[in-house]
C-alpha cells in the first residue's frame, strides 16, 4: 500500500516537480498514471514533456499503445486497475481524485496542489481527511525552506 505524498507546490511550478516525481517512479521500474481534471492542461503537460531535456517516455490516454506507455496521461476518473498500462504510481493532479482503495493498490501515490490556489489547498485537505480516514498513511510535503521537506505525516511517527 502506499503512502500518500501530499505536495504543496508554493515556490515552483508544476512543470519543475513533475519529472522528478516521473523520473523516481520510473527508476524503481513503476509505471505511472497522471491524472489530471482538465484535457488542455494535460495536452500542455504533454508537450512539456516532450519538448524537456531529458525525454520521459508518455502518452495520452486513448491512444492505440496505451497498454505499452511507462507513463499515460488522462484526464477520465478511471480506476488504476483498469488502466491499460497498469501503472504502480498515481500522480494526481488539480483536485484529481484518488480512492482508497486505488492507494490501497499502488506502490507510490502523489497528490500535487497549488498552493496558490485556494479552491487546490481546499481540494487537498480534504483529500487528506479522507485518504486518512480511510486508514491510508499520508504525508504533507512543502518546499518553504528552499528543500522539500515532510511537515506533517499522518498517522504520526
Amino acid at each position: 500500500m502506499a503512502v500518500a505524498k501530499f505536495y504543496h507546490l508554493t515556490r515552483d511550478p508544476l512543470e519543475a516537480l513533475l519529472p522528478t516525481l516521473i523520473v523516481k517512479a520510473l527508476d524503481i521500474g513503476l509505471r505511472v498514471a497522471l491524472r489530471g481534471t482538465d484535457a488542455g492542461r494535460m495536452q500542455g503537460i504533454d508537450r512539456m514533456l516532450w519538448l524537456r531535456e531529458g525525454f520521459l517516455p508518455h502518452g495520452l490516454a486513448g491512444g492505440p499503445q496505451d497498454a505499452d506507455q511507462p507513463v499515460l496521461l488522462l484526464t477520465t476518473p478511471t480506476p488504476v486497475a483498469d488502466l491499460p498500462n497498469s501503472p504502480g504510481c498515481l500522480i494526481t493532479l488539480d483536485g484529481a481524485t484518488v480512492a482508497a482503495d486505488e492507494a490501497r493498490a499502488l506502490d507510490r501515490l502523489c497528490v500535487v496542489f497549488d498552493g496558490t490556489d485556494e479552491a487546490a489547498v481546499g481540494a487537498a485537505r480534504q483529500q487528506w481527511r479522507d485518504l486518512t480516514g480511510a486508514g491510508i498513511e499520508a504525508e504533507y510535503w512543502s518546499r518553504e525552506t528552499g528543500r522539500w521537506d515532510c511537515k506533517a505525516r499522518h498517522p504520526k511517527a
